[in-house]
């Protein structure tokens, strides 16, 4: 979403709900009124007509030549107050694509008109908040390495005036070194915050995830912070997902305005360790897409694509036996079943969630594993089968993995079930680059060369490779390179998303 789809009137009219009905409309000043109509705040001023913009026409809030209407979204709406004989509107303004800054509409009350003025702007918070949850309580977390050195230059200019604009309850700390996230997550008091925002790639939100399932009360940790993204790095998936950009500033609006909802969460287990996932897990031409091109940062999310590129060329194949737990077999199951759930109103954040009295309610951290680890015997009902020429295995928990990669499309944040994709790797160059580019136009998922499945489990057994171990990547983070299992924990997690149900990506 860019800021200019943030501001702009989703339905149409946004005078329609403004006739006719009592308390809508509130009369400031000499020659001007506000109204609450059905998407937007409405500021009829008619001091605007035929002034240029400057400093003295409320704010920024005029084009070059001003009309006596303007239209504020309601989503852009952060606060407004009634101070003394004064009310304020502070609001989200798109001062460029992907840029969105505070802007304040100021306006005398007479005192006969206060209590009008004050029930008004009650009801203009309302509309402007809906569902969400007003002046949050957000524990921010800055990796100041992410971003090549930027997010805390990027917090203070991006993000941090929305959120004080909006009225959050803010408690800022930069994280120190790799794994400190998880250090503050685990020990921190949940009762004091309902959201942890990470300022930094996806790397910050994987360590806040994991931080809350090693504590004792684990689930109801996960269950009552939500984990946000706010993108300033390189790899910013969380925040196109939920958010649907990689602007700070927009995804801080997002924060603000964002419906809470569970999000599946995925146990990886290798040897005596035990992971959780929210993103990805891949073998193959991906993780070393990802992974083999981590000293290429300073190229930013160009690496991606020039680490396929030289990769392609080997037409490397990362042999394997899997064995897989499937849901949903095909993909007309799995068109279905997407858009089933597409057509579903939102469900509260509570539900979507595992009964927890079908878990050992002795045990409130983590559920216990339903399928064992990958050192244990494999599952009775579970068959190893051969991949000898496996290119690519990526099991997504999200749709987007980077900006523009939108590889599982048919992907949910509470189903239940990671979306599998295999490709074999001995497919012709022209096939590899084909579905690379179809990636980026949305066709991949039709692709016959795609074998694409819903699972709910899964264990990866790698084989050794000529020239060395390869890569294996939980949520961009390499782990050591053998044996391994997952599963998903329905609705574990919880995020903030602007539609609180879907991600913010085309689907099947």
């Amino acid at each position: 979403m860019d800021a200019s789809s943030a501001i702009k009137d989703a339905h149409g009219d946004p005078f329609a709900d403004t006739v006719g009905d009592a308390g809508l409309t509130l009369a400031v000043g000499r020659n001007a009124s506000l109204m609450l109509g059905t998407d937007s705040l409405i500021v009829l001023d008619e001091s605007f007509s035929g002034k240029k913009r400057g400093r003295g026409n409320c704010c920024g809030l005029l084009g070059d030549e001003a009309k006596a209407t303007r239209a504020i979204a309601f989503f852009n709406v952060l606060w407004a107050e009634l101070d003394d004989f004064e009310l304020t509107v502070h609001y989200a303004q798109g001062t460029s694509k992907d840029v969105v800054r505070v802007a304040v509409v100021r306006y005398p009350v007479e005192k006969a008109d206060r209590p009008e003025a004050a029930a008004w702007t009650l009801r203009l918070l309302d509309r402007a908040y809906g569902e969400a949850q007003r002046r949050r309580r957000v524990k921010v977390l800055v990796n100041p390495f992410s971003g090549r050195g930027g997010a805390a230059k990027w917090y203070s200019r991006d993000i941090e005036p929305i959120f004080r604009a909006a009225r959050c309850e803010l408690d800022v700390e930069n994280t120190r070194h790799q794994g400190h996230a998880v250090e503050i997550a685990e020990g921190m008091n949940i009762d004091a915050y309902d959201v942890v925002a990470c300022c930094s790639g996806d790397g910050l939100p994987h360590e806040v995830f994991n931080g809350l399932g090693k504590r004792k009360d684990a689930r109801a940790a996960l269950a009552k912070v939500a984990v946000v993204q706010l993108p300033c790095g390189s790899g910013n998936a969380m925040s196109w997902n939920l958010a649907g950009t990689d602007s700070p500033s927009v995804a801080a609006l997002c924060v603000v305005k964002g419906l809470r909802a569970p999000l599946d969460l995925v146990s990886v287990t290798q040897e005596d360790r035990r992971t959780l996932s929210f993103l990805s897990q891949s073998v193959g031409i991906v993780a070393e897409t990802d992974l083999g091109t981590d000293h290429l940062r300073w190229m930013g999310a160009y690496r991606f694509l020039f680490g396929f590129l030289v990769r392609l060329l080997g037409k490397t194949v990362y042999p394997a036996d899997i064995a897989v737990k499937v849901a949903v077999p095909d993909k007309a199951a799995i068109r279905t079943h997407y858009r089933q759930e597409a057509e579903t109103r939102r469900l509260p954040s509570a539900q979507g969630r595992p009964d927890p009295s079908s878990d050992d309610e002795a045990s409130p951290g983590l559920p216990p594993l339903q399928h064992g680890q990958a050192a244990d015997p494999l599952p009775s009902d579970w068959n190893l089968v051969p991949y000898d020429k496996l290119g690519n295995f990526y099991a997504g928990n999200m749709a987007y993995m980077s900006a523009d990669a939108n590889f599982f499309p048919a992907s949910l944040p509470h189903d239940g079930c990671l979306d599998l994709v295999c490709i074999d790797g001995d497919i012709s160059r022209l096939a590899s680059i084909r579905a690379f580019v179809a990636v980026e136009k949305g066709t991949f998922f039709d692709l016959p060369l795609v074998s694409y499945r819903k699972i709910t489990a899964y264990r990866f057994v790698p084989r050794p490779r000529p020239g060395g171990d390869g890569y294996i990547s939980i949520d961009g983070e390499r782990v050591p390179f053998g044996p391994f299992q997952a599963e998903v924990h329905r609705g574990l997690g919880t995020v903030l998303s602007k539609s609180g149900r879907l991600y913010e990506a085309q689907g099947v």
